[in-house]
């Protein structure tokens, strides 16, 4: 009888190990693209990344790291593209910082990349196989007692910086003094569902999940949707995404 409860005792455990693997390997994210640049002057990097993945599982990464500075003077960003069962994430790293591997399936044989592209960057076209892509209707800063449209000041920032802090100094107004003030960006993605990306003052705006964010091709028609965005003519549900 002590056997037969040892032996079940080992299966459980052994059955138990298994499925958290199984857990693991599903969190886990496969990698489709890698870039390496600053705003729009990116490079695709997915086979030297590749190439690191096969040596190290973390590295610290930089302009050597690449053999490139695609943006003179700048501090660069490292975007991965990557996708589980649950979606579609881009991973971002600042010049300088470390790089682990461990999160991504498959990281050390670099058997990945290839089958996708970065949403709106030179080489990514429309997004590639990101189908939840996003592109901007709209952007408001403010609160939703006073609001104002930063649609055309979005546009100068993106086609400089993929990334920014952002606060009453980027967009040059402060609409309402003594609250703390939200971006509030309008999206359409590409099943048609509309999405309000809301950023408070003070935190990073990443444009990577939008498509065309650098190159400005977006927003500028007629807006009265207002701060919620269900104005007259507006037509879907709106979700709200805090960031």
């Amino acid at each position: 009888m002590r056997c037969v409860r040892l032996v079940r005792f080992s299966l459980a455990i052994v059955l138990l190990a298994i499925c958290s693997a199984m857990v693991a390997t599903a969190q886990q994210y496969n990698i489709t693209r890698a870039e390496y640049g600053y705003g729009r002057q990116r490079v695709d990097v997915t086979q030297r990344l590749q190439d690191l993945a096969r040596q190290n599982a973390r590295f610290r990464m930089g302009n050597s790291t690449f053999g490139i500075d695609p943006s003179p003077g700048n501090v660069k960003t490292l975007w991965i593209y990557s996708r589980n069962n649950r979606g579609n994430r881009t991973f971002t790293y600042r010049e300088g910082s470390w790089v682990d591997g461990s999160q991504f399936a498959g990281w050390g044989s670099g058997n990945w990349g290839g089958g996708g592209s970065g949403p709106g960057y030179p080489g990514g076209g429309n997004g590639g196989g990101n189908n939840d892509a996003w592109q901007i209707q709209h952007a408001r800063y403010g609160s939703p007692r006073n609001n104002v449209d930063v649609t055309q000041r979005l546009r100068e920032l993106a086609a400089r910086d993929a990334r920014f802090r952002m606060g009453n100094s980027t967009f040059g107004i402060d609409p309402d003094k003594g609250v703390v003030k939200y971006l509030r960006i309008y999206a359409r993605g590409r099943n048609g569902r509309n999405r309000i990306f809301e950023y408070r003052e003070g935190s990073w705006v990443d444009g990577s999940i939008f498509s065309a964010w650098g190159g400005g091709g977006w927003g500028g028609g007629n807006w009265n949707g207002g701060w919620n965005g269900n104005g007259n003519g507006r037509s879907g549900a709106w979700e709200v995404e805090r960031r």
